[in-house]
Order: structure tokens, then sequence, then C-alpha cells
């Protein structure tokens, strides 16, 4: 079965939609670290990036962190859909094009990329909103810490807490109820 090739496009949008709130409500939670806040919106990315389709990553990724930002602190929204959107789609591209059935390796090379997408999009962001090359220096270690936070999460979540298989089993019961449904039509 192909990883994100489900037919039901109400399904899809659903889930995506699901997704995208969570970032969003992820958006709102944080750990606080002296000097700063590690936000744990990262980890549902990384995990809806290795589920879901580069389009519907972006989705996720992108105007959920976008919304999130808006509600919550809205001066790195932009930077946020830009950076975040990027950061899902690499990753979806990386978890289902490449290493075939090595999808742990797949999935762990993917979020290292997508951090680093990350970690480099937000200081050169915090550079420009900033205009200050320092303040955006000062951050980059909380940076680099939540991007390590949210590939771990996402990946643990995704395999080893057994989400892939349970999206996987959702989506071809759903697939297979579809297509009896066409039939009997």
């Amino acid at each position: 079965m192909k990883q994100y090739n489900f037919k039901n496009t109400t399904l899809r949008m659903t889930i995506t939609a699901l997704f995208t709130a969570m970032v969003i409500i992820m958006c709102s939670f944080s750990i606080p670290v002296p000097g700063g806040h590690l936000y744990l919106c990262d980890a549902v990315i990384c995990l809806a990036a290795r589920l879901l389709s580069p389009f519907e990553a972006f989705v996720v990724g992108g105007i959920g962190a976008f919304l999130g930002d808006l509600i919550f602190y809205p001066l790195p929204m932009f930077v946020s859909l830009v950076v975040h959107g990027l950061q899902a789609v690499v990753i979806s591209l990386i978890a289902h094009k490449t290493f075939g059935r090595h999808r742990i390796i797949a999935s762990t090379i993917g979020v290292t990329v997508g951090g680093i997408i990350m970690v480099v999009g937000y200081f050169l962001g915090k550079t420009f909103i900033y205009s200050n090359y320092a303040t955006a220096l000062i951050k980059l270690p909380y940076e680099i810490a939540q991007a390590v936070l949210g590939a771990v999460l996402g990946v643990v979540l995704c395999h080893h807490l057994g989400i892939r298989a349970l999206f996987l089993r959702i989506v071809s019961e759903t697939d297979e109820r579809e297509a009896q449904n066409c039939t009997l039509i």
C-alpha cells in the first residue's frame, strides 16, 4: 500500500484539518526554559509530514503555524508560514520518496533535514524581523532545541507508538468501504 495515496478526499481533508488544528493548539503550549520557550508544534508538524502528502503537509505546517502565530504571537507569522511549510514539504518528500522500505531511516533523515531548514529559516527570519543579528543569534540555541525535540517526538509518535500503523489502518478501511460503496451504486 502506498503511504499517502488514499482516495477518499473527505478523509484527506479531515485528517489535514485535524493536524492543522493540532499545530494551532500546540503553538500556544511551550516548555519554559531559562531565557526562552520551546514550542511543541514541531512535533505535530513532523508527525503530519511523515504521514501526509507534501501539499497536505504544507497546509499543516505552514498554514497551521501561520494561524497559530496569528492568534498567539503575530510578529513571525509570515516566517512561520514559509519556514514550517517548507520544513513539512521536505520531510514529506524525503519520508515518502527515499529509502524504500526503510521507513525509520527515511523519517530520521527527513526530520533532520526539516530541522535544519527550521533552524536556518528562523535564524534568517528573526534577523530580518528584529533587524538585529545579535538577537537572532541569542535565540539560536532555543531553535535548535525545539527542532531536536520536535524531530524526536515526531519519529517516536509515528513509528514507536503506532500512530503510523493506526493511520494506515484507518485509511485502508475507509478506502475499502469506499470501493464497496462504488460497486453497489
